[in-house]
């Protein structure tokens, strides 16, 4: 296990800057998602990381040693990629042996290793075979296999999943969580996908054009977003993101200038008793969404189009809803996207009149 640390990390490509004052430390041990839209950085930060791209200025510190000029295969990090790179030649057992053989790890302890390794990741059954002969979840942990048999104290993991189908997906998902806490070692995962980020990190990191815009814990990032594009970022469907001035009847009081307002798609209520107090909003749905246990409606209103997510709620057939959001459910935004705290806000007595009299 180890801890990273990135410290005023700087990349340029010619004159790009991708990553610009990036400050960052990995705790020992955790799973930690970088997650953002393409060509936000991630996957730079990642190469930077392994030494397989050189930094133009800052420092990479890994378990207390800064490793900016130790070679890639000395930094004690394993790396899975995206196309899982497996010798097409070579049988599973070839495959996992190689690194090895070029460790120059005695014939003995190699076959301990991949025993060991194949049984925890399934591929005992599979260790004759070639590549081409596997499914895509076999590559998949083939390539796991690999990186495991070399007992890293880091694993870097390059949107391994990408190019599996949903359900497989979704299963390997389940089993990176639990190997991860089988092998307790350092894991950084990269993905542009927010919903493997959410199930799969216990420390996420959301970044945007090179850098930072919040690092904090699924739970953290969900219900307290730092500014607008992490709000937006996670939660599907995303956060309903309106200009204050579609507000005109919500009377806000703010130390700071609002100029967003949001709120979570499965936080608003549609036709919510007059007990409720909140903010109403009368709308057309748009189109239904019905997931068995999930409803999604999108909403034609006079603030904007917004939508509505139900947990086991009948469909609502109704052409116009009134739809409720809680006021302790708004979020406020400056000017600048940064989150304002300690707003307060409460409909005027003209759109109560308009909304039903509450």
């Amino acid at each position: 296990m180890a801890k990273i640390e990135l410290k005023h990390i700087c990349k340029k490509f010619k004159d790009e800057t991708v990553i610009e004052n990036l400050n960052l430390t990995i705790k020992d041990g955790s799973f930690t998602v970088l997650v953002g839209p393409s060509g936000c950085g991630k996957s730079t930060m990642l190469r930077m990381v392994a030494g397989l791209e050189k930094l133009t200025s800052g420092e990479i510190w890994i378990d207390d040693k800064c490793v900016n000029d130790t070679p890639p295969g000395l930094r004690d990090v394993a790396m899975v990629f995206q196309n899982y790179a497996l010798y097409p030649t070579m049988t599973v057992r070839g495959n996992i042996e190689f690194g090895l053989k070029n460790r120059g790890i005695a014939k003995g302890e190699r076959e301990k290793l991949i025993s060991d390794i194949s049984e925890i990741v399934g591929l005992a059954p599979h260790l004759n075979k070639k590549p081409q002969n596997l499914s895509g979840g076999q590559r998949q942990r083939v390539a796991l296999a690999r990186a495991m048999v070399k007992q890293p104290k880091v694993f870097i993991l390059d949107e391994p999943l990408s190019n599996l189908d949903a359900k497989l997906r979704n299963q390997m998902r389940t089993e990176l969580i639990q190997l991860h806490k089988r092998l307790g070692t350092t894991f950084v995962y990269v993905t542009h996908d927010q919903v493997e980020a959410m199930s799969m990190g216990d420390e996420i990191v959301v970044m945007n054009k090179g850098v930072i815009q919040q690092a904090d814990t699924p739970m953290k990032l969900y219900h307290n977003p730092a500014n607008q594009f992490t709000a937006e970022f996670i939660g599907t469907p995303a956060m309903n993101m309106m200009d204050v001035r579609d507000f005109q009847e919500l009377e806000i009081q703010s130390s700071a200038t609002v100029g967003r307002v949001g709120f979570r798609p499965e936080q608003a209520l549609i036709g919510a008793s007059d007990a409720v107090e909140g903010y109403d909003l009368i709308g057309e749905i748009l189109t239904r969404e019905s997931l068995g246990a999930e409803n999604i409606y999108q909403i034609q209103s006079r603030s904007g189009i917004f939508f509505v997510k139900t947990f086991l709620a009948p469909l609502e057939t109704a052409a116009h809803v009134k739809v409720t959001i809680p006021y302790e459910q708004l979020y406020y935004f400056g000017l600048n996207g940064e989150r304002l705290r300690g707003v307060e806000a409460r409909a005027s007595a003209k759109h109560l009149a308009t909304a039903g009299g509450r």
